[in-house]
């Protein structure tokens, strides 16, 4: 299901220009725009980190290639999902990977700013609001070549702050909200969360290997929650690497939560 117009899907091709199609986690099918952003480990590691909730309804805001609802129905970790995508480009293609992939039914897509969104345009307040947000502002980093990554990866069309206030409107009272985030940013998003009466409740740092910085933070918050936070323990995705070693092997609780897209906690 989509609220935006284009061609039906049995008249289109599998694959348009600049897209290839891959198979991902789950033997789920997923076509990927090559301009913009692919799949990779923070999408995955946010689908394993969100709790099960099987009769919830997800909303998804900045859904890219829809990805993250595709995991999360895949694992029967919801029941449905609106995916929120202000890109007309990726919306099309949300449409098309629910559809090859069999959640035609379950995934309904939005092309709508989420800045603007009401709870009335998901059908009403949710209970479970996700997101891997733009991370970087528009001032920092290099200008991607493709105005598709740009606007994913930068704060073109709206920053944490604004994430933040869109999943608190859309939920309903003790909702979860649930992003992967930049951890040199950390203090930006919980200053938003808290902006929005978004209460930080549960939290992993994420390390390419123990000799090495966090390189995403992956953060649980509670509308209208009280005061407390528990730590996860560190996730640690590689063993250190042996000499002339040059593909990495996963630590044993990565490959859990690769194996299960569970965190087990």
């Amino acid at each position: 299901m989509t609220d935006h117009q284009h061609t039906p899907l049995a008249e289109k091709p599998l694959l348009l220009e600049n897209e290839r199609l891959d198979t991902v986690n789950e033997d789920i099918r997923l076509i990927q725009n090559v301009n913009g952003l692919t799949f990779g480990t923070d999408a995955f590691l946010l689908a394993a980190f969100v709790r099960p909730s099987p009769a919830a309804h997800a909303v998804d805001l900045g859904s890219g290639t829809g990805i993250l609802p595709l995991l999360l129905l895949a694992k029967k970790k919801i029941r449905s999902a609106t995916a929120v995508e202000i890109q007309p480009c990726f919306a099309d293609l949300i449409a098309r990977n629910a559809a090859i992939n069999g959640f035609d039914g379950k995934i309904r897509c939005l092309c709508r700013d989420v800045r603007s969104l009401s709870p009335e345009e998901i059908g009403g307040e949710a209970e479970l609001v996700l997101s891997n947000p733009p991370y970087m502002k528009c001032d920092s980093g290099k200008r991607n070549e493709h105005d598709e990554k740009y606007i994913a990866r930068h704060e073109v069309c709206g920053g944490i702050d604004d994430f933040c206030a869109s999943a608190a409107r859309l939920l309903k009272y003790g909702g979860r909200f649930a992003c992967v985030w930049r951890p040199d940013r950390l203090a930006d998003l919980f200053s938003a969360l808290r902006a929005s009466s978004l209460e930080p409740k549960r939290m992993v740092m994420v390390h390419a290997d123990e000799t090495s910085e966090p390189s995403a933070v992956l953060v649980e918050a509670v509308k209208g929650g009280a005061s407390s936070m528990r730590f996860l323990p560190p996730l640690f995705l590689y063993l250190p690497r042996k000499e002339g070693e040059r593909s990495r092997t996963l630590t044993p609780r990565a490959k859990k939560i690769y194996d299960s897209c569970s965190f087990l906690d």
